[in-house]
């Protein structure tokens, strides 16, 4: 019957025990098929069990409609009543009743939540309605995530022993370290992910050649550059800081750190709202307009310095004076405008990084190669940036790679629509597109074809998110490259992330040594913490 899902062994090995009823997470890599082997256990636990009730919860609305139509309606919609619901359905204002009538629901894990907090009949659920609760991208059960929340109904009523309760099943590419830097805390993360999941983790133990060679690693190379020598366009920046600085006559107990880092940006932020709350304009106003500096320093330090310009006289033009705060701030960018903008145009003062770039994407594609490529930076003015950096290079053009933008889903212009997502990905999957220009949204779950060069630009994040990345270089003979400055943050994290990664898979290891008995005691007491620190939210 596995046949029917075409599961490879790795992934009969690690169903293994869920399908004995027993909580489990499956830690499998980024297009390991983890959600495949999840539609195998929902499968087998609705033809086994009395009354089966299957809920998916995912934290990502995008990830409703994909895991319906992409992975449990192929092989379930035959047999089973299934429904999808996210904060865009109406099912969500009939929640109850939709739970009693399907097999299984996919929805976000906040409509669970709201249903479980709800009383109303239309809309409550109790978990004891459900008998399997699937949980994708399960290493976010922590803190106040709301994954966290309904895994707080749970544990309290298990403490409790009040009402059945459903089997647990994640599904996570990695649980991370939870920033600890000693292997130590690191088991003690990987526990506690355990305990909030009351699940055990289980991995490839007999197959890890065949994930390999199912799962391919990419090469990784650090594209370094040096620091440029000079900088007139961010050092005019700098001294027009100045100048409001002493304009604004900082108070003495306060201390900005170093412009253009993002230690300025919230020490700045913090000036303002304090301006705000003691309703000091020239403050609050002086604080706002240095806060537009430090970012046109950042855009300055990651991309053109002609995009750092375009930032300022975007928000200047809006700008109106209404008292001498006003015009002096108005005025200064007035009187340096002319000046800043010769100095963006000179060539020779260029972002170096940008060079490098440009032949990193060289490498891999060209006119008769065919390539598919994502770009990740950090904000959603950076990558849009980008895409007109890449539809406005000769070079790049003539090497026929066509960009798109993708950032997450929501309200406002600088988001996608989930219908222009998805018209983005289905264009990069039949090569409309073949570079994709996005924010962290594309690290995880989203249904993206491989790649053969993924490439981190000017981003600082954690283990986690850099192997959601690196996952998605899983064609053969993949890169996996990061484009930064000598010395750099972003070369710093990358290397830390490298070594956590190896943490955490030791912590893993350990957890996974331990005898039934000592985990279990150690789980139950995390469990029991937990249950503390919850009661009162619950």
């Amino acid at each position: 019957m596995m046949a029917d899902l075409g599961l490879r062994s790795y992934q009969e090995e690690v169903v293994e025990r869920a399908l004995q009823g027993e909580n489990i997470i499956i830690w499998l890599p980024t297009g390991g098929g983890k959600t495949r082997a999840a539609v195998y256990v929902a499968k087998r636990h609705l033809e086994t069990t009395p009354q089966a009730k299957v809920v998916v919860l995912v934290n990502k609305v995008q990830l409703v409609d994909q895991h319906y139509t992409k992975e449990f309606k192929p092989y379930l919609g035959r047999d089973y009543t299934l429904m999808a619901v996210s904060g865009e359905s109406e099912e969500k204002d009939f929640f109850g009743p939709v739970v009693k009538k399907s097999d299984v629901v996919i929805c976000t894990a906040q409509i669970l939540y709201n249903a479980l907090i709800n009383m109303e009949e239309a809309k409550h659920v109790e978990l004891s309605d459900i008998t399997l609760l699937i949980i994708d991208e399960c290493h976010d059960t922590h803190k106040d995530s709301v994954y966290n929340k309904v895994m707080a109904f749970y544990v309290e009523r298990k403490l409790k022993r009040e009402q059945p309760l459903p089997q647990i099943l994640g599904l996570t590419a990695s649980p991370g370290s939870g920033g600890a830097k000693i292997l130590e805390k690191a088991v003690d993360h990987v526990l506690e992910i355990c305990a909030n999941l009351d699940s055990a983790i289980v991995s490839t133990k007999i197959y890890v050649s065949e994930l390999k060679q199912n799962v391919p690693r990419p090469v990784k190379t650090f594209d370094i550059v040096e620091k440029r020598l000079e900088d007139p366009f961010g050092d005019h920046l700098k001294c027009m800081m100045e100048m409001i600085h002493e304009y604004m006559n900082v108070p003495p107990d306060v201390t900005l750190r170093e412009c253009g880092t993002q230690e300025y940006e919230a020490d700045v932020v913090i000036l303002e709202q304090r301006g705000v709350r003691e309703g000091n304009r020239l403050l609050a106003q002086c604080a706002l307009h240095l806060r537009e500096y430090n970012d046109a320093l950042l855009i300055n330090d990651t991309l053109r310095m002609m995009d750092a310009y375009r930032s300022l006289e975007e928000f200047y033009k809006f700008i109106t004076a209404t008292d001498g705060t006003d015009f002096f701030l108005v005025g200064l960018f007035q009187e340096n405008q002319v000046e800043l903008q010769k100095q963006a145009r000179d060539s020779r003062y260029e972002n170096p990084k940008m060079g490098k770039l440009e032949s990193t994407l060289l490498q891999r594609f060209g006119p008769s190669v065919n390539s598919k490529g994502i770009l990740f930076s950090k904000t959603r003015k950076s990558i849009h940036c980008l895409n007109d950096w890449v539809l406005h290079n000769k070079a790049l053009q003539e090497a026929g790679i066509k960009p798109a933008i993708l950032t997450g889903a929501g309200n406002g212009g600088t988001y996608m629509t989930q219908n222009k997502q998805a018209d983005t990905i289905r264009n990069f999957r039949d090569n409309t597109v073949n570079l994709l220009i996005s924010t962290s949204v594309a690290e995880e779950g989203l249904d993206i074809p491989e790649c053969n060069l993924v490439v981190r630009y000017g981003l600082l994040t954690n283990e986690i998110a850099q192997q959601q990345a690196s996952g998605r270089a899983r064609a053969r003979d993949s890169q996996y490259s990061v484009v930064a400055e000598k010395g750099g943050k972003e070369v710093k994290r990358e290397l830390i992330n490298e070594s956590l990664e190896e943490l955490t898979k030791k912590a893993i290891a350990k957890v996974q040594e331990m005898s039934v008995r000592e985990f279990r005691t150690k789980e139950t007491l995390q469990s029991r913490w937990r249950s503390e620190a919850w009661k009162e939210f619950c």
